[in-house]
């Protein structure tokens, strides 16, 4: 399971020009599902997620976690996380799990991370969105279950 978090003074979902979610400060997670993901990828991503401290203190210094700060978060399934692109200029999706089994798992990591007692947000799975966001800093943290990288 891969995730891309960016942390926002503000972020929205659209569909068909219908904006669907929204929060103010808080975090955006693009949220990809590999073939052969289950619940653990989702429990490591999710606690890793709530707890993650990149909002900073009155000293500059990223040392706050979204909880601490009052903030939110807004998850977005994006299977596109997993294209590969080694082989040529068109992507492979082949890593990625398959809808159903994608559904399930984003499902779960966001019940978790509501679960860690943070407001979460979410698009719509499987639904071409328009993602805004203002990116604070920019800060963006690349996550893998795998811990590939």
């Amino acid at each position: 399971m891969r995730a891309v978090v960016q942390r926002v003074s503000r972020a929205q979902v659209a569909v068909a020009n219908e904006i669907v979610s929204e929060i103010g400060r808080g975090l955006l997670v693009l949220l990809g599902v590999a073939h052969g993901d289950g619940e653990a990828d989702a429990d490591y991503l999710a606690d890793k997620i709530a707890g993650l401290r990149i909002f900073e203190d009155e000293n500059g210094k990223m040392n706050l976690d979204t909880a601490t700060v009052g903030g939110g978060i807004l998850v977005v399934s994006q299977f596109t996380l997993y294209g590969d692109v080694r082989r040529g200029k068109r992507p492979s999706f082949d890593a990625a799990a398959p809808p159903e089994r994608a559904r399930q798992l984003y499902e779960y990591f966001v019940e978790r991370i509501r679960a860690a007692g943070l407001s979460c947000q979410t698009g719509r799975f499987q639904e071409m969105m328009q993602v805004e966001l203002v990116n604070d800093g920019p800060v963006t943290i690349l996550m893998d279950s795998a811990k590939t990288f």
